[in-house]
Parts: structure tokens; sequence; C-alpha cells
């Protein structure tokens, strides 16, 4: 079997940044196939790739089409993925050769993002929340595989924190133990994504982006360690629903995931269905404003770190 098709394709607009030098920010397709229904989905995935162009930068989405990694889709390619829906294959690290090998298609978890991403030589990915330890882990052992990837690859991932539906303690100490850098960008207390705040102080924070530019330049280049840092950026004030609200619908969810035998890669997509179902709506209204805002932050990285010292 000829694997010479399977080789990394990166679309002529991230080809063209990455030879001169221009400012690239990765973005995931699971929350294209997997996030929100269509065609709310393309929409916003249009949205969120212009937003990063008039900002100055190249925007690089990442799935697998037809067993292809992609860094940078097509508009058809992205339409594609949001009709497709659920059916198409969820992939993390672990399915990766798997989904390349049955040239099925792919949509990138914030794992696999981060892999293809480094392996094309982009280093900062938006996005909206990262995986991370499930509740009740003590006795599932459910962690998601996002949060080991970042001791692997040197990406610089901004989102609005681990999803809600998680074990935010938990997570923050498996990230510890990884060694992972997580750094609030303007707080001191970790956001709950859904919430600007989740009541856990960090021990790290900035204020600028350049900052976090300089931190990464010093990990890679100086220390030389493979390892990413997590900027987590809290969601705009005004889109921002209270923690003790936004808890007992997420419990409520987890009782109904729990009652339905739903775990695995399942529970995600499952939970912030339920969630959106629950809230009327507010919830995916909240989780767009926070993408966005995350992919205006992950933009200025981005050109800090192009900038020559």
């Amino acid at each position: 079997m000829s694997l010479s098709h399977l080789t990394i394709q990166t679309n002529e607009e991230v080809s063209e940044a990455l030879k001169s030098g221009k400012p690239i920010v990765a973005m995931e397709s699971t929350i294209i196939s997997h996030g929100m229904p269509y065609p709310d989905n393309v929409n916003l995935a249009y949205k969120l790739e212009d937003l990063v162009r008039s900002l100055g930068a190249v925007p690089a989405t990442i799935a697998i089409i037809k067993g292809v990694p992609k860094v940078g889709l097509t508009k058809d390619e992205i339409e594609h993925l949001g009709k497709e829906g659920l059916k198409v294959t969820k992939t993390s690290r672990r399915d990766l050769p798997y989904v390349m090998m049955h040239q099925l298609d792919g949509s990138c978890t914030v794992a696999t993002t981060m892999l293809l991403a480094a392996s094309a030589g982009i280093h900062v990915f938006a996005t909206g929340g990262i995986g991370g330890v499930h509740r009740g882990a003590e006795t599932t052992w459910d962690v998601s595989a996002d949060l080991r990837e970042f001791s692997r690859s040197p990406v610089v991932v901004v989102c609005a924190g681990a999803k809600a539906i998680l074990d935010l303690p938990k997570t923050m100490e498996y990230l510890e133990t990884e060694g992972v850098a997580v750094v609030g960008y303007q707080t001191k207390d970790l956001p709950a994504f859904y919430s600007r705040t989740s009541g856990i102080p960090l021990e790290m924070s900035v204020e600028s982006a350049k900052e976090i530019s300089t931190m990464f330049r010093i990990q890679h280049d100086i220390i030389k360690s493979q390892s990413g840092i997590l900027v987590v950026n809290p969601i705009p004030e005004e889109h921002s629903i209270p923690h003790e609200a936004i808890d007992s619908v997420i419990e409520a969810a987890v009782k109904e995931a729990d009652e339905k035998g739903i775990r695995g890669k399942h529970s995600t997509p499952f939970l912030l269905e339920k969630i959106v179902e629950l809230t009327k709506g507010k919830s995916l209204e909240a989780n767009k404003a926070l993408v966005e805002n995350n992919v205006r932050l992950a933009v200025e990285i981005a050109k800090e770190m192009m900038k020559k010292e």
C-alpha cells in the first residue's frame, strides 16, 4: 500500500504564510463537526477565519479529508465537515493513523490540532475550551488526551479554560504534573469556559501578548522544551454565565449522560448539546463569543512571535 498521498498538506494561503513569515493561527475542526448544528457550525468557521484575516494573520483550520491531514481548509472542505456533522470521525492523537489509513474524514481535537500544527511549523492555536479530567475520573479514569499533548507539542493554545463540564481542580493538577505552564491572560483566576471565574487561583498571569510570546521563546529557543503553553482567556463579561448558575445545569446534563451510559469521546458532544438545550441557547451564544475572543488574542500572540528582536 502506497502511503505517498498521506503526507500533511498545507493549502496555498498557509504555505505562502510559512514561506514569508506571516503570522498564522491554527484552529480545530471538532467545533465544526461536533460542536454545533449545521449551518451554525459552518458560518462560525467562516466568521472566525475572516476575523483572523481582518486582524492581519492567516487562518489554518486543521482536519483530515479523505485520509489526508489538511493544515488550512478550503470553504468547500469546511462546508463538507459541517454538513456531515457527527458522521465525521472525532480524531484524537491515537486515532490519526487509523483515520488516515482508511482514508476517512476526521475532525481534529485539541490534541490532534496541536500535533499537526507543530508538525507544519505553526505555534499558535485558538480554540474554545480544552479537554481535561472528567467528573468521576477517580473511578472511570476518563482523562482527555489533550492534557498529555501539552507536554509533547510546542504550541501556545489560547482557550477560555477547560470545558466547564470537567473536573477543573483535577485538570489543573494533571497539567501541573505534566509540567505545563497555565497562564492567565489579564486574570489571576482560572476561567471556567462559560464563566469568567471558577474560584481556582492561578500561579501565573500576564497582561500582554508580548509576555506570552517571550515565555514561548524562552521555553522553545533557550530551554529547548517541547512543551506547549496553555493561555486561559476569560469569556467577555457581557457573555459570561455565573459559575453557580451554569454548574447546576452541568450537573443535570452529567447525570443524564451517566444514566444513558454515555462515556469517552461521545460524552463531550452529548453534554454540550444538552447544556444548550437546558440554557435555551444561551450557552451556544456564549461559546461563539468566547471562541472569537480567543482568536483575537491568538492573532496578537502570533504577531508578536513574528517580530524580530
